[in-house]
């Protein structure tokens, strides 16, 4: 059988940052999914090392840091 996971694109390992001049982020491995089909990924803050959990559906709509 095969999981909604495996056709979900995750950009793994990409950078990114909130918005155009929010703070650089790398993307983590997925967490776990949501009732609406969304998924909780998570993300490592470049500057402080801090890790936290981000929607997949908000992740994406990021632009790549640069």
């Amino acid at each position: 059988m095969q999981s909604a996971m495996s056709s979900t694109y995750i950009p793994t390992g990409d950078i990114r940052s909130f918005g155009s001049f929010g703070p650089a982020y790398e993307v983590g491995q997925p967490v776990h999914e949501l009732e609406n089909g969304d998924w909780m990924v998570e993300i490592t803050l470049i500057e402080t090392g801090e890790k936290a959990e981000y929607r997949l559906s908000d992740l994406l709509d990021d632009p790549e840091a640069k």
